[in-house]
């Protein structure tokens, strides 16, 4: 099994803090942007995409910060959402950090623009 490369995005939210946490750890917010489904169980997210399950838990998690996801059935990979806020201008900004095969790194970078486009229209960005 090929290894799996670490990359990072950013991406400008025009949205505060408070109001865009949310749409990282809560299962109704999620599944408005992030996947077709997700449920919640005994500190366990199910995210499902085309009828696909894929389990994680939150780790790490820093309100109106951040969240890491643990994935539980792909150790060692997780990923990161985390909210930075400027401090001059008051920008906000969504970092994200995933792992992605290769040849797949392209495909994932594209996947969580959409993602992220889609966000911004949910929350009104």
């Amino acid at each position: 099994m090929a290894d799996k490369i670490k990359f990072q995005l950013e991406y400008i939210i025009n949205s505060s803090p408070r109001i865009l946490f949310p749409y990282l750890q809560e299962p109704n917010e999620l599944a408005q942007w992030f996947a077709d489904d997700v449920n919640y169980k005994d500190t366990v997210y199910t995210f499902i995409w085309d009828d696909e399950p894929h389990r994680a838990k939150i780790v790490a998690s820093k309100e109106n910060k951040s969240v890491r996801f643990k994935w539980l059935d792909d150790d060692p990979y997780f990923f990161d959402l985390e909210i930075d806020q400027d401090e001059l201008t008051n920008d906000v900004a969504l970092k994200i950090i995933d792992f992605a095969k290769e040849e797949d790194l392209e495909n994932r970078k594209l996947i969580w623009k959409n993602s992220i486009v889609y966000l911004q229209s949910v929350i009104g960005a």
